[in-house]
């Protein structure tokens, strides 16, 4: 049994799709037919029912994979601390971070750590904070900048901000000479919001969800420049956080009639590593923003 077997079945397992898995692993799709093959001969069960038009585990696959992705997590890690030393000379860092903090949070967050550590490698993948927890928890990032939620028991958090959540409208807008929006205001308008997989666009539902209003929803986007611009063209109004609509001159921020406040945290995988890289970033964000 070969370490590469495990790895091709563990990725062909999460995507359901052979030709898909090797596509992410830059193989041929051969290869891990054959990979497979071999290793349901060495166990003499099957691994995968492919009666269906998409691979199904088998019970027994779905028993051998919970083993071996641990045994493949435990793998790694001993690489990462076998390797440690090396890691503030050489290393890449995974963040997620949503798109409503990527243009106005991050770039002060990476210059300040590219500065103290410029061999390092940052990636940034711009997804919606529920999404972000997903691929933290399957591994797929090392870091998510997002907004709290009240219960996330799989990950470790660190608060780095308190903002609250105000209500956009247009500079020229009736709604812009007022102190505080009503939810009579809300229930009267068109509202523009964030698209699903958005942590911020449920804190709005449910906010509005209580107070059982239910505007308008004309447009969703997850491009914070593009709500900006339609909320200023008078389209709608939006929820967005208190430092996106800072010194914007066409559109003006007033706060909800009850402010709505959330907190903006780095979160990391409970049981997972930290590599001396990864922790060198845990420290740059204890620092305020």
């Amino acid at each position: 049994m070969e370490l590469r077997q495990l790895e091709y079945f563990q990725m062909a397992s999460r995507l359901k799709n052979i030709t898909r898995a090797a596509q992410k692993l830059r193989v041929s799709q051969p290869n891990i037919t054959v990979a497979i093959k071999k290793l349901e001969a060495e166990l003499g069960v099957q691994l995968f029912d492919r009666s269906q038009k998409q691979l199904t585990l088998t019970p027994e696959g779905t028993v051998f994979l919970k083993r071996i992705e641990l045994a493949l997590r435990n793998i790694e890690d001993a690489v990462l601390e076998v390797n440690d030393y090396k890691q503030l000379q050489k290393g890449t860092i995974k963040i997620g971070i949503p798109p409503m903090m990527g243009a106005y949070l991050f770039p002060k967050v990476f210059s300040g750590f590219r500065r103290i550590h410029p061999k390092l490698d940052v990636l940034l993948f711009e997804e919606g904070s529920l999404t972000i927890r997903e691929k933290l928890e399957s591994d797929e990032l090392d870091f998510g900048i997002i907004i709290i939620p009240e219960s996330a028991p799989n990950l470790n958090v660190l608060e780095m901000s308190r903002n609250q959540l105000m209500v956009c409208v247009a500079h020229d807008s009736p709604l812009a000479e007022k102190t505080k929006i009503t939810p009579k205001d809300i229930a009267k308008s068109d509202l523009i919001m964030m698209k699903e997989g958005a942590y911020l666009r449920e804190v709005v539902q449910e906010k509005l969800s209580a107070l059982k209003i239910s505007p308008r929803t004309v447009l969703e986007s997850s491009q914070i420049v593009t709500i900006k611009g339609l909320v200023a063209h008078k389209v709608g109004i939006a929820f967005l956080l208190d430092f996106i609509c800072e010194n914007a001159a066409d559109i003006k921020a007033v706060p909800f009639y009850e402010p709505i406040f959330v907190d903006i945290g780095l979160a990391w995988k409970k049981e997972k590593y930290v590599s001396k890289a990864a922790q060198a970033f845990i420290d740059f964000c204890k620092e305020p923003l």
